[in-house]
């Protein structure tokens, strides 16, 4: 028995090691709380760059997030790629910046290229004015935390 088992441990230990992980985009829509995220991204045509090694930290606002916005925002902005690109990449950092990291930080630098604010008090992590609900979601180019309200970049 135990000669058998052995070999079959091992195949079924490289079919696990060969398993592809799922990236940002991919882990988003299978959370199926992102569905707006994931139309936004698409309609940004940054589909291709959030699938890509990155690594990127993900600061995602769930349905519900963008259902807090005014009426005719989310519309508005699909039909406006550029404005919507800046809005996205703003929820983006560069490399894999784990909860136990964000909460040391006072601010971060956005893909986007302006900083969002960070501050921890009391269990609760906000950027800006959006607070933090889950946090590292592990995926093969990064890491995302769920936030409940979109955050807007500063004007120009």
């Amino acid at each position: 028995m135990m000669k058998r088992t052995l070999p079959m441990l091992a195949l079924l230990s490289a079919f696990a090691v060969s398993a592809p992980a799922a990236d940002i985009v991919d882990t988003a829509v299978a959370a199926g709380s992102f569905k707006t995220l994931v139309a936004a991204v698409k309609a940004a045509g940054l589909v291709d760059t959030l699938k890509s090694p990155g690594p990127f930290t993900v600061f995602a606002p769930t349905d519900e997030a963008f259902a807090k916005l005014p009426a005719g925002t989310v519309d508005a902005l699909l039909k406006d790629p550029e404005k919507l690109k800046g809005i996205l990449t703003y929820h983006v950092v560069s490399g894999k910046v784990m909860a136990a990291d964000v909460v040391k930080l006072k601010s971060a630098k956005t893909v986007q290229g302006a900083n969002v604010k960070i501050s921890a008090k009391g269990g609760t992590v906000m950027l800006n004015n959006a607070k933090v609900v889950k946090t590292d979601i592990a995926t093969d180019n990064g890491v995302i935390h769920v936030i409940d309200t979109v955050i807007m970049p500063p004007a120009k």
